[in-house]
């Protein structure tokens, strides 16, 4: 794994180091698509860059929050694709091996519906869950004008977050891969701990539900 990320920082480096701005908004546009290219080997990168004198902090950031918006409404659309549908389909066939029903799809269906704006914003900076967050606003049909907005706020925090520890780190840039790992062991964590609690509230739920009563026939 190690190998894969030196890589890929290498070839980061080469894009941005060879397009530009361009070349920032190409590599966050694609990290939003595929989310093994990770946007804290691009973004504290850039902000070195910056702390050098090669660029200014505020081209910089708009670069890369808008290869971000980019990428994210392009899932977006994708999500509306998809359509709820296919969605519903899965729950049918394989929703049962994961204590799931179509009811729990209504749910989170509906909590989207309510809080989208909400979920949209923070979960832009949550790692994993920070580029799949545009799947389900596709899928709900949220209105762009809302998606872009809520979604170019929470881009913005975090590339402007890693921006500015570019600089501050210089040379040791990379460091920040091991901050946000952190960050996402913890993310994860969290997530685990969510689901476990869950199941056993679901499994628990279901030994209380009483079993159907076999029918009497009548003699």
């Amino acid at each position: 794994m190690a190998q894969i990320i030196d890589q890929l920082r290498i070839i980061i480096e080469q894009i941005i180091m060879t397009l530009g701005l361009p070349g920032i908004t190409l590599v966050m546009f694609a990290e939003n698509l595929f989310p093994p290219i990770p946007s804290e080997l691009v973004m504290p990168f850039a902000g070195f860059v910056v702390g050098q004198g090669r660029a200014d902090f505020f081209s910089v950031w708009l670069a890369g929050t808008s290869g971000a918006v980019l990428g994210a409404v392009v899932l977006y659309y994708i999500g509306r694709w998809a359509d709820e549908p296919i969605a519903r389909r899965f729950m049918r066939r394989f929703g049962k091996w994961f204590l799931l029903s179509e009811t729990d799809l209504d749910r989170a269906l509906q909590a989207f519906t309510r809080h989208g704006e909400v979920i949209i914003f923070f979960g832009r900076l949550i790692p994993i869950v920070r580029s799949l967050i545009s799947l389900p606003a596709g899928m709900q049909r949220m209105p762009m004008g809302k998606f872009l907005i809520f979604t170019t706020l929470g881009a913005a925090i975090w590339t402007a977050a890693l921006t500015i520890a570019g600089v501050i780190l210089g040379a040791n840039w990379d460091q920040v891969l091991d901050i946000v790992r952190r960050y996402e062991q913890l993310t994860l964590l969290v997530l685990v701990i969510v689901v476990v609690a869950f199941f056993v509230i679901r499994l628990s739920r279901r030994r209380k539900q009483p079993a159907p009563q076999p029918e009497s026939s009548n003699k």
